[in-house]
């Protein structure tokens, strides 16, 4: 597409928009001087993009009804196989639908997004297929992944394997419907706020929110690029750690990349946690809407670690209470600035931007009334509050991290782990639409208070089940240093290992 001189008029108009004062004579003398700015713009435009290429073969694959669909988790089935060998050999693995895969189609929960096909595949999807695996195609995911429920995605409620009817989390909700309903092997989910860990919470799985950065987010739809996150989604830790190993290390493309440091995660799963010690944070109890069965299963998790061998004592870090406020400007003025009017990507970073989805992204703006009420009120405020007080509470909240960060460090210096509750809830029934817009938003967002805090201090976490109750699934989450997956695996493989979850 070609880029249009802006005609003297356009000028004139886009001053009054800006508060300009701008004579006619002054409009057509600036429509005449940035006429060789235009055709720079459209030099770039008549060039090839810069972009990967695919290396495997696929097709576009099917969207799945009915009875294949029964919890309504899938969005397409395809067949994408990897190499002839490999760690992930005879795997079979699910991408949330706001990863890219090549030829397949991609909504991110979105009517406004439907009909998208991407032509790149993630780096995360390459290196999936060169380690043997083969994906089986994309889950459905909250709304543009602004959701901790599972009930915002323009097709309809994910329903949660465990309990039909009941939230199987989000946003990367379809993800761990799909492994719980042993449909899958592994699935790959994003978080931004929690939203790998607590579908894994709810669904009883092992969800892992690796250190900022170890994962490449290149070709996944970003909402604000210091709380982007991928990671894997498994029923096992030993999965869990294997597809890590495959998927992590740096790209060459992702600016949230810096002073990587990769391990061999599946190396630790027999060295027990005898040596560790382990903070069992008391903020992480004392949210109001923390029910009572969910702290006491946590607790006694912490008991059976300490029986298994490990040291624990209870901590403080008095910050954590103030932790999702601090992230508040952070993610709202992301999904309003970055992914919303940014087309989903903004700018100012050497990243590698997929101008087809910024394209296609666009046309919310003349669809606005289709974008789900959760997306509505994020975007409707966080435009406010930037036309109000433009950047300076995302600057503030930024540096505020900093001091969130080193309170956590100061301990993680003393302790190799944080142990406390993933989600201050269990899986919740789905809202009916005719709840309202109050009941359907707070059972979006009720649910964030333990997980929110590392997406801003990019500390790794894992949700890891540790438990039934009223015969629903309860997530413990682990967090560890910066780029200190080994222990948290070394944990979460010793407590799976010391007995069946669904019996503690």
């Amino acid at each position: 597409m070609a880029v249009t001189a802006p005609t003297p008029e356009q000028f004139l108009a886009l001053a009054d928009e800006i508060g300009l004062d701008l004579t006619e004579r002054d409009a057509k003398t600036f429509a005449q001087l940035v006429l060789p700015t235009i055709n720079d713009y459209n030099v770039v435009d008549a060039m090839a993009d810069e972009l990967p290429r695919v290396k495997y073969p696929r097709t576009p694959g099917y969207r799945p009804m009915g009875d294949e669909n029964p919890n309504n988790a899938w969005y397409y089935k395809s067949s994408v196989k990897g190499a002839s060998r490999g760690k992930l050999k005879g795997k079979t693995v699910v991408l949330k639908d706001n990863i890219m895969l090549a030829g397949v189609p991609m909504m991110n929960g979105s009517a406004t997004m439907e009909g998208y096909i991407p032509e790149i595949d993630a780096t995360v999807v390459t290196r999936i297929l060169d380690a043997g695996g083969e994906i089986l195609g994309k889950a459905h995911c909250e709304a543009f992944c602004c959701s901790g429920g599972s009930h915002t995605n323009v097709t309809g409620p994910v329903h949660n394997p465990c309990r039909r009817g009941y939230s199987a989390g989000g946003s990367s909700s379809g993800s761990a419907a799909l492994v719980a309903a042993g449909e899958v092997d592994m699935a790959l989910g994003g978080d931004q706020g929690g939203s790998i860990r607590i579908p894994a919470a709810f669904c009883g799985l092992v969800g892992l929110k690796p250190t900022h950065g170890l994962v490449p987010y290149t070709g996944i739809m970003p909402i604000e690029v210091t709380i982007d996150h991928t990671g894997p989604m498994t029923a096992t830790v030993d999965d869990n750690a294997l597809i890590l190993e495959a998927i992590a290390g740096a790209d060459g493309y992702d600016p949230r990349q810096y002073s990587v440091k990769t391990k061999a995660y599946t190396k630790v799963r027999d060295d027990g946690v005898a040596g560790l010690k382990i903070g069992v944070l008391q903020e992480g109890f004392v949210f109001e809407n923390l029910e009572s069965d969910v702290a006491d299963c946590v607790r006694e998790t912490a008991v059976r670690l300490q029986d298994l061998g490990a040291a624990v004592d209870e901590v403080s870090i008095p910050m954590h209470l103030v932790a999702n406020a601090i992230g508040t400007p952070i993610g709202i003025e992301g999904i309003a600035g970055t992914m919303m009017w940014g087309d989903g990507y903004g700018h100012g970073r050497s990243d590698l931007y997929v101008t087809s989805l910024m394209d296609h992204h666009r046309g919310w703006r003349q669809r606005v009334n289709e974008l789900a009420d959760t997306v509505k009120i994020y975007l409707l405020l966080g435009t406010y509050i930037t036309q109000q007080h433009g950047f300076r509470y995302y600057g503030k909240a930024t540096n505020i991290t900093r001091r969130l960060t080193a309170a956590y460090d100061a301990v993680l210096a003393d302790y190799d782990l944080l142990l406390m509750p993933t989600s201050t809830v269990k899986a919740t029934p789905l809202p009916e639409r005719m709840d309202g817009l109050e009941e359907n938003f707070i059972r979006a967002v009720q649910m964030f208070a333990n997980t929110s805090p590392f997406d801003i201090t990019h500390h790794p976490a894992m949700s890891l089940p540790c438990g039934l109750r009223d015969g629903l699934p309860v997530g413990v989450q682990l967090v560890g240093r910066h780029f200190d997956e080994q222990t948290i695996y070394r944990a979460a493989y010793a407590f799976e290992q010391s007995g069946d979850w669904r019996e503690m």
